[in-house]
């Protein structure tokens, strides 16, 4: 059996858990979260404890593998609808800046025109600092489509390892090269 999958998820007081069939629906204070899992998973709460608990039908090598990623899927929409979940990012460079209009993240990353991104629906963007370095976070309660967003803002202009210029995640470490010498002899 999973090691994972074997674990109950315990389910906070403030949170209401609805199963149907193969799909979950959670709802909590930071917001609701939908997901429909495998069929070959099945998904039953225990009212009594408050627990959610995941079983598969056999010992098939790809039910043990959805086993545990059900159980994981659960277990951040819990943690999702609950505390959330927050991506900060860093935009390094001269005249590099974001700023959010409306239903829009714009960022100016040194191109020709400003980047439009549009806000997926559920997600909340802060500009802590506009300018150099410039500092974004992103959250909401699911935890896929904040990695999403924040990939897809880092994608707009990854970190070169020359200057360090783009955009990087706040705890990323960017390896940096030396650049090419200067030589001072004469040919």
């Amino acid at each position: 059996m999973s090691r994972i999958g074997k674990q109950p998820v315990k389910v906070p007081s403030d949170v209401k858990v609805t199963i149907c069939s193969n799909t979950v629906n959670i709802e909590g204070p930071k917001g609701k979260l939908i997901q429909a899992f495998h069929p070959d998973i099945n998904i039953e709460l225990n009212q009594q404890d408050m627990q959610v608990f995941v079983k598969r039908r056999s010992e098939d090598k790809y039910h043990k593998a959805l086993h545990g990623l059900t159980r994981s899927l659960i277990a951040n929409m819990v943690l999702g609808v609950t505390k959330g979940y927050t991506r900060n990012l860093e935009i390094v460079g001269l005249g590099y800046n974001a700023k959010v209009q409306g239903n829009e993240l714009v960022l100016s990353l040194g191109y020709t025109h400003p980047v439009r991104l549009e806000i997926p629906k559920g997600i909340k963007v802060e500009v802590t600092n506009p300018t150099n370095p410039g500092r974004l976070a992103i959250s909401g309660p699911d935890k896929q489509v904040v990695g999403q967003f924040s990939a897809v803002i880092r994608g707009m202009k990854p970190p070169e390892p020359y200057k360090g210029m783009g955009i990087k995640y706040d705890n990323e470490i960017i390896r940096r090269k030396a650049g090419k010498a200067v030589s001072s002899g004469s040919a």
